[in-house]
Parts: C-alpha cells; sequence; structure tokens
C-alpha cells in the first residue's frame, strides 16, 4: 500500500481534535493527539515494511524465461522505490514527535505563525504554514524546479 494510502488509512483512524473555546495552542492535549497520530501512521508504516520484508523472501524466484525474471524485478523494484520513500516519511515522522517532545510543534518555521490544528490534521508533519509553503512552492516553480 503506498505511502499516501497509509496516510490516509491513518487519519480515517482518528477523531479530529475539538478545541474548547479560549483553549491556549499546543496544549498538551493537543500535543498528545497529534503524537497518536504520528505513532499510528508509523507503527503502520513499520508493519508494512515488514510485510515487504516477507513478499521479497517468499515470491522470490529464479525464473528460467528472462521476462518473467525481469517482470518480477520490476515488481522488486517499485515495492523497494516505494519502501525508500517511507523511510523517507518514517524519518519525518520520527523528526515531528521530538518537535513534539520538545513543544517546538505547530509553528512554521518560517514566519513562526500557527499552522493550525486543521492543516495539522491534514498533513501531521508540515513544518510551514499555508502561506508559506505556497510561497515555496512558487519559488520553486519559478527556479523550474
Amino acid at each position: 500500500m503506498p505511502a499516501t494510502e497509509q496516510k490516509a488509512e491513518a487519519l480515517k483512524k482518528f477523531t479530529p481534535y475539538e478545541a474548547a473555546p479560549g483553549e491556549e495552542y499546543m496544549n498538551e492535549k493537543q500535543l498528545e493527539h497529534f503524537r497518536q497520530i504520528l505513532l499510528s501512521w508509523k507503527q503502520e508504516l513499520m508493519e508494512e515494511v515488514d510485510r515487504t520484508v516477507r513478499h521479497l523472501q517468499e515470491e522470490a524466484n529464479n525464473y528460467a524465461d528472462p521476462a518473467d525474471r525481469a517482470t518480477q524485478e520490476e515488481g522488486f523494484s517499485l515495492e523497494l522505490r516505494t519502501r525508500d520513500r517511507e523511510r523517507k516519511l518514517l524519518k519525518k515522522i520520527n523528526e515531528t514527535i521530538e518537535k513534539i517532545d520538545e513543544e517546538e510543534y505547530g509553528y512554521c518555521e518560517a514566519c513562526g505563525v500557527e499552522i493550525g490544528i486543521r492543516r495539522l490534521e491534514a498533513r501531521p508533519t508540515a513544518t510551514l504554514c499555508v502561506d508559506c509553503k505556497t510561497l515555496d512552492e512558487l519559488k520553486e516553480k519559478q527556479l523550474g524546479g
């Protein structure tokens, strides 16, 4: 299952956070809410890694036909590329959990404003507010990235 589908699965399992009137942004309750989302997502990714390892071990055949062997190798290659993207995502999840532990989570790294609960629920590893992310993407487009 690709990382985006896993994220969707992990996010289906949580209840959106409802802040009480006047509740302080990124208080202990909110930080714990996001820690649980990230830990759940991380667990799902780790389980997918285990499934991939088992699949590669179980399905590894030495086909005599070069076309069959090439098809299998292409499938394995695609799976490994997906796992590599997920490995990078796991690193980002771990970094985000560290930010929660240090109580630095939820604020834009560029301008320092609140990222917002709903944006973080949609993308728990977000480090930029919507405005800074938009500017970042515009700069990337202009530079031909």
